[in-house]
């Protein structure tokens, strides 16, 4: 499989740790050799992660010269303080935002100017106008928070309306979710690429406490066998486990039309590289 026949890209979080901000910058580095259209960065509930969140893009950027996207999640946040942060990503060049509402820390209180993604992406093109390419989030699933089904799909539509590029979905490992959003979006007249998220299994334990949070079903027979391998404290049957269903679903999505692959690295390196291995996506440096 060529690199060039599909978007790929890569999520990393802002390191805390100045040891830990350089490995993260030699693990983007050994990334870049997948040719990857796109490295993203994200953001900090409440925007805790706001300056890390602008180095590790700029980071990134410099270290690979490939494109890196800056989260931008709008929770909390006025009107002011967004608007600073675009003129900042702008004066920088940085021309990818994803932008979310972002998750709300626990206590607050004050949500902000802006309730919903559909607020920051509205803000975005009104400041900005087509500066930015902007990427926004997709709940193959729908998102735990909506009101219904049906009321998730609609504000996705309303997201791509009001001016979206393309949408990173939510991971997930049931495949079939995935192709019925893209046939609900595209029979509502949706023509953006919509570009599956996908979780590297490393750590049962927090996989499933992220599932749990974001509404992410772990399918009874991967859970059941990967409950089994954490009461061993198996971590080499987990972490093979992982590569090879995910490996699958992977390999499923692009057979069957998927425009890419967006993968959550959660700042490791071989997990991800060994599922593009099995996928026959070869480094450059191979």
């Amino acid at each position: 499989m060529e690199n060039n026949d599909l978007h790929l890209s890569f999520e990393f979080f802002p390191a805390k740790t100045a040891q830990a901000s350089a490995a993260l910058l030699d693990i983007a580095h050994q990334f870049n050799h997948f040719l990857p259209d796109l490295f993203t960065v994200t953001y900090g509930a409440g925007g805790s992660t706001r300056e890390k969140t602008l180095d590790t893009v700029l980071g990134v950027s410099e270290q690979t010269q490939i494109t890196t996207a800056a989260h931008l999640a709008c929770i909390g946040a006025s009107k002011t303080e967004i608007k600073f942060l675009l003129d900042t990503y702008q004066s920088k060049n940085i021309d990818h935002l994803v932008a979310l509402r972002g998750d709300t820390p626990s206590g607050m209180q004050d949500v902000g100017d802006f309730g919903h993604g559909i607020d920051a992406v509205r803000f975005i093109r009104e400041h900005s106008k087509e500066f930015f390419n902007i990427i926004v989030a997709a709940y193959p699933e729908y998102h735990p928070q909506a009101a219904s089904p049906d009321k998730d799909l609609q504000y996705f539509i309303e997201k791509v309306k009001a001016g979206a590029n393309f949408a990173f979905t939510q991971y997930f490992f049931n495949p079939d979710a995935y192709f019925f959003f893209v046939d609900q979006c595209e029979a509502a007249g949706v023509t953006i690429p919509i570009i599956p998220g996908i979780m590297p299994i490393t750590n049962y334990k927090q996989l499933a406490r992220f599932s749990d949070a974001c509404g992410a079903e772990i399918p009874r027979w991967i859970r059941q066998k990967l409950s089994y391998y954490d009461a061993k404290e198996d971590k080499a049957s987990i972490e093979a486990f992982g590569i090879d269903v995910v490996s699958l679903l992977c390999h499923t999505l692009i057979e069957n039309g998927a425009p890419g692959i967006h993968f959550y690295t959660m700042n490791k390196f071989e997990p991800t590289a060994n599922i593009l291995t099995n996928l026959n996506i070869t480094s450059a440096a191979t």
